[in-house]
């Protein structure tokens, strides 16, 4: 039985940054199913209070120690985390500030949003208008590319939607999503209102079995989660990839950063790390 460990991203800002680190982590350790949640802008003791009661109670539920991935830059949240919440709080800062003190023979000034006078807003707002576009194009919801970046083209449940997410936060991609029907499986050619921006489009696939799992999570015994709708509908969507010549690449043990990277670097987008 894979082992359950509840896993919190505590920042005093977005969160980003400690998912991130802490998401990259945990993909070095497999046998464990990690129940992760990200609390952002826990700027202030109370809120690091609230913060570690939570955590704690999750330990309670699980019956095993919580683990905290904290980019919160007051040591002193930091502190009553550690204190109160019962769990193992790894600070994403502490491998880093002693040698770059010593370096720049400087302290470090613990000021909560300090990190954000760094930041480009231009670029900043094009993150927003990113996240915002892959919001209003997710799952077929919007269909009208012109704007788009890139197209992520699946089956459903075969990971297009957290990858749009990363892509706008993270590099500031206006990346959209479009989620095979059966009717557009029926044929292995690419759906009408996906040619005009076949030089946009990414295909993602997945191994049926573990489509089958994840969707038997969220429709149980149901016919969309049956082994042989997932077995064919993967089948034509691959099918369909390799006639259309769209770049794809397998989801089933692949992350989310790996994911980005090789959609960035296949249709030749521009990074913008964040």
């Amino acid at each position: 039985m894979t082992a359950i460990r509840p896993v919190f991203y505590v920042s005093d800002g977005t969160g980003i940054t400690a998912e991130t680190v802490g998401h990259s982590l945990l993909t070095q350790f497999s046998g464990f199913s990690f129940v992760t949640d990200r609390m952002s802008f826990v700027d202030d003791a109370d809120k690091a209070r609230e913060a570690a009661l939570r955590i704690r109670a999750a330990g309670e539920r699980y019956q095993v120690r919580p683990i905290v991935v904290s980019s919160c830059v007051d040591s002193a949240l930091g502190r009553i985390l550690e204190d109160e919440s019962g769990a193992l709080v790894l600070d994403v800062f502490v491998p880093f500030i002693g040698p770059l003190e010593q370096e720049l023979d400087a302290a470090r000034h613990s000021k909560i949003g300090q990190a954000h006078g760094m930041v480009d807003f231009d670029t900043y707002h094009r993150r927003i208008n990113a996240m915002n576009f892959a919001l209003s194009h997710d799952d077929g919801i919007a269909v009208n590319y012109d704007e788009a970046d890139v197209v992520l083209v699946a089956v459903s449940r075969a990971g297009k939607t957290p990858t749009c997410i990363y892509l706008a936060l993270h590099y500031g991609i206006r990346a959209a999503n479009y989620p095979l029907t059966e009717e557009d499986l029926e044929s292995d050619r690419l759906p009408p209102r996906l040619r005009p921006y076949r030089n946009k489009l990414f295909g993602l696939t997945i191994d049926p079995e573990r489509l089958q799992q994840i969707r038997q999570e969220r429709r149980p015994n149901s016919r969309y989660a049956s082994a042989e709708v997932c077995r064919r509908e993967v089948a034509a969507a691959e099918t369909m990839f390799r006639m259309e010549r769209i770049p794809t690449l397998s989801t089933t043990h692949t992350s989310i950063e790996e994911i980005s990277s090789k959609v960035l670097g296949t249709l030749g987008l521009q990074r913008e790390m964040f």
